[in-house]
């Protein structure tokens, strides 16, 4: 649909050729279902359908024992980490856009988490800021900086300049100062571009290991100074032993996720149209949360720790 040039809105016929393939959010991917689309996963893994988002508590193993205490009549009983939230979308929708949503979710079912453990592909500078901002820390891999010098790690990577926000300049490694500072908005976000002369650029001993530009000259951008802040911090905190050591408590929904796939067969939608399909999936984690409850209630906790099908038969053999 197009509106003309006296504003009325007509339906026309997309031309591939010229208008190219639609996005996957909107482009049909099914005669069957409708609301079924395609995504990918790195270069071997294409499905289509879903996505399911599984969000669930979890306890650093002293806390899950004090949680525990005496009352139980079995000293290893473990508390149960229960499912909190189901949110399903469409295959496209990538895993950032889900973020906010589910942490509204939670809050509005009085279980804001104090910690919300997430792997890379769900923070982003704003909503780590934003999250922040509603007392919730998200213990996350912060996205880092994806500059050709800081993948190849070799030259000048973004870290190596210097920001001074009260004078809107930035020193280079070799001392030099930026002459241009231009607030901007990239894919609806405020950003800011800072670029060098090219008189200073070219002059450098040092140019090729700083920038690869035809014109020579360095340009960098950076987020506003709050959010810029906020990932660098971000990006600092993830490199220290006490954060590796907190976030093998995310490892924990990998075997959630496995038990929904063995136990509830989540992996094959059972219906058509995504409210169906939201519904199969909040039955599949209701039954998993039942599962859980009842192996912790009858004295024999689940076994958190993966061991193979030969290890299970001999201890059986054993009994």
């Amino acid at each position: 649909m197009h509106t003309t040039s006296r504003g009325k809105k007509v339906v026309s016929k997309r031309e591939a050729e010229v208008d190219g393939v639609p996005p996957g959010s909107i482009r049909l991917a099914s005669p069957y279902d409708a609301d079924a689309r395609w995504a990918a996963k790195g270069e071997e893994l294409f499905w289509l359908g879903y996505k399911v988002h599984l969000t669930e508590t979890c306890h650093a193993p002293a806390e899950a024992e004090a949680e525990a205490g005496d009352a139980d009549t079995t000293a290893h009983a473990v508390v149960p980490n229960l499912i909190t939230d189901v949110m399903t979308t469409h295959a496209a929708v990538p895993d950032v856009k889900a973020t906010a949503a589910i942490q509204q979710r939670l809050t509005g079912h009085q279980v804001k988490p104090g910690e919300h453990y997430l792997d890379s592909g769900y923070p982003s500078a704003d909503l780590i800021h934003e999250a922040a901002g509603q007392g919730i820390t998200m213990v996350t891999p912060a996205l880092l900086d994806h500059s050709p010098q800081a993948k190849a790690e070799a030259g000048f990577a973004k870290s190596a300049f210097t920001v001074d926000w009260n004078t809107r300049q930035i020193r280079c490694p070799t001392g030099q100062m930026s002459n241009g500072w231009f607030p901007v908005t990239q894919h609806s976000k405020d950003a800011i571009v800072v670029q060098f002369s090219r008189a200073c650029c070219h002059a450098c001993p040092v140019q090729q290991q700083c920038t690869a530009s035809r014109r020579g000259v360095r340009m960098l951008t950076l987020r506003p100074r709050e959010l810029h802040e906020t990932l660098e911090r971000a990006r600092a905190a993830q490199k220290s032993d006490d954060f590796k050591e907190r976030y093998k408590l995310r490892a924990g929904v990998e075997g959630t996720i496995n038990q929904a796939l063995d136990v509830a067969g989540i992996r094959w939608a059972r219906y058509r149209g995504l409210p169906k399909v939201r519904l199969q999936h909040a039955f599949s984690a209701t039954a998993i949360n039942i599962v859980r409850l009842d192996a912790y209630w009858s004295g024999h906790p689940l076994d958190r720790n993966r061991t193979s099908r030969l290890t299970r038969l001999s201890y059986q053999l054993a009994g």
